[in-house]
């Protein structure tokens, strides 16, 4: 049973196409019309749709954006749906509502089930629904690279598990290597960051400087300097405050305030408010008999101390000496020595680290070379059956006598890992070189696709891989554009009659030029120009009967009323319809 995934898009604005709606069905649907009619536009809607490049210079002259909408029917069970729920996407009655606006700056916005959604998440939801190939994907097939991916997906979960262990020791070998490499190259200019490190490591732990003892003795040594002034004023302060024994009739500051206790003391029992004054002025009193008397101790204490002061500069110049390499104050120089210290370790412990690293690199190659033999073995069995697949679809497509070999390669490399004996240069996906040959005929050299196949073998070399994976790994919807290209007589009948049996079992859209693949549709749209060269929502229609047969004899003949490609057009379906399943 044929599973729709793609019931329905309308396009606004977008290439030639002002506001068009298509509406797709089950089984294989065929999209034609005119030279530049907008085809084409079917194609870059859907690959909007499905997380594609936003081109701005696609939206229509004189629109502000360009906006695609598509319904997507999935099953209920399928990953794409919860994909969809986590991101936030609500199903509209069982199915997927999808949006793409591009607008002509270059912005591009995508919904998802009523729900803005990152253009990333439509994308991985496509890779499960739909196959696009276009004019691209048949050139990228020419790209060594992408046969390789062909070919890994081909090979399903057998790869899986040797390609993980192959990548996480690869990205590991990566890491180990760089930071090999680094400590030895730099091997030098690490022993000069070491030497500098130990003098001035050296240098401190002679001075041995303590936290906070720069600014101590910068306070001690001013003091000294100051001895006679500090101990004068000290003196002078004391007399003030106590009196001065050798000028009796001084009158000192305890004498006034004494004085102005014992005025109180008389007076203060009648009125609370005064006691309270008179106990403030005790206070005073007692404050300035502990000021006077901590003034003549300090006094007494303080003597110009010429021994001290020279030690405590020299002392001040050591740390000076520090300060002015390592740090704006001791606490910084000491910061930097803890810091050096750790680099310092480091770096002495390179031999040890790079003893270390050497084993664990040498492991990671024996890993590498390992998983690299798995991955070959791997690749090498599925390109037998995967050359078979096509090869036996070649001959459906009118190239009976094609014959198609997937090349498996290494390439020795003397710095690269060994594998069986051998030194070979080797990448992320392993040490295999993949290239898909042709051989066109008995007789012919085995030759890459990219050399030795025209555009109308490629076309359906193209169409014949796809095929194989519909096998192997299928998706629910195909949409294929001009994959007839170069292509025209009866290899166009056999391309016409492989994807009406590809339709059986999957959704099938492919946007053609000839006659003989539209015929074998079980559905078949016409894309017309209106007079001013836009297509309009009635410029999008099913063509059925008499309006069918038109259609396929312009496309046979330019003439739509030709007996001739008017009997063509007839025998085409007729032969179609005999070819269908009953």
């Amino acid at each position: 049973m044929v599973v729709t995934v793609l019931e329905e898009m309308r396009i606004r604005s977008l290439g030639v196409i002002d506001d068009a709606v298509v509406e797709l069905s089950p089984g294989f649907t065929a999209v034609t019309g005119e030279t530049g009619a907008g085809k084409t536009m079917v194609v870059t809607s859907l690959g909007l749709l499905l997380g594609g490049r936003a081109d701005p210079a696609l939206v229509r002259l004189g629109a502000r954006s360009a906006v695609v909408e598509g319904r997507l029917a999935v099953p209920r069970d399928a990953s794409a749906i919860a994909r969809a729920e986590e991101a936030g996407a609500q199903l509209d009655d069982g199915a997927l509502l999808v949006s793409r606006t591009v607008s002509a700056e270059g912005r591009s916005r995508a919904h998802l089930g009523g729900r803005a959604v990152p253009v990333g998440v439509l994308a991985e939801i496509a890779d499960e629904l739909v196959a696009v190939h276009g004019q691209s994907a048949q050139q990228g097939l020419l790209k060594p690279a992408r046969q390789r991916q062909a070919l890994d997906r081909y090979a399903g979960d057998a790869l899986v598990g040797p390609l993980s262990a192959y990548d996480r020791a690869y990205r590991r070998l990566r890491v180990v290597s760089a930071e090999l490499g680094e400590i030895t190259t730099r091997a030098r200019e690490r022993a000069q960051e070491a030497d500098l490190l130990r003098h001035g490591l050296s240098e401190i732990e002679a001075v041995a400087p303590t936290p906070g003892e720069d600014e101590r003795l910068a306070e001690e040594a001013e003091r000294l300097r100051h001895a006679e002034v500090l101990a004068s004023a000290a003196s002078a302060a004391h007399g003030a405050l106590a009196g001065d024994p050798e000028d009796l009739e001084a009158v000192d500051a305890a004498t006034l305030v004494a004085g102005a206790q014992r005025a109180l003391d008389g007076a203060c029992a009648h009125d609370p408010a005064l006691a309270g004054l008179a106990d403030r002025v005790r206070e005073i009193g007692i404050l300035l008999h502990d000021a006077a008397g901590e003034l003549a101790g300090y006094a007494g204490d303080l003597e110009a101390d010429p021994p001290r002061l020279a030690a405590v500069e020299a002392r001040r110049a050591d740390l000076t000496a520090l300060t002015r390499k390592y740090g704006e104050d001791v606490t910084a120089v000491l910061a930097w020595a803890e810091r050096s210290a750790g680099r310092l370790a480091t770096l002495d412990g390179d031999d040890e680290r790079i003893e270390e690293l050497t084993a664990e690199r040498d492991a990671l190659r024996a890993e590498l070379a390992r998983s690299a033999r798995l991955l070959t073995d791997v690749r090498t069995r599925a390109a037998e059956r995967f050359a078979a697949a096509v090869t036996a679809e070649l001959g459906s497509l009118a190239m009976p006598h094609a014959r198609v070999t997937f090349a498996v390669r290494q390439t020795e490399d003397p710095g690269g890992v060994v594998v069986d004996g051998r030194a070979l240069a080797y990448g992320p996906f392993g040490v295999d070189e993949v290239e898909l040959l042709l051989t066109p005929h008995p007789g012919a050299p085995a030759r890459p696709v990219s050399r030795g196949a025209s555009g109308g073998e490629l076309s359906r070399v193209m169409l014949a891989v796809e095929v194989a994976f519909a096998g192997t790994d299928p998706v629910p919807t195909y949409l294929f554009d001009e994959v007839d290209a170069g292509v025209g007589g009866r290899a166009a009948v056999e391309i016409g009659r492989r994807l009406a049996r590809l339709a059986r079992t999957a959704q099938v859209v492919v946007v053609t030029h000839l006659p003989q693949v539209a015929a074998f549709a079980d559905r078949q749209l016409l894309v017309e120009k209106t007079d001013d060269g836009s297509v309009t929502r009635s410029g999008v229609k099913v063509l059925e009967g008499e309006e069918r047969v038109r259609e396929l004899s312009r496309m046979l003949a330019g003439q739509e009323n030709s007996r001739t490609a008017r009997a063509h057009a007839e025998e085409l379906l007729e032969t179609a319809r005999a070819d269908a399943p009953r």
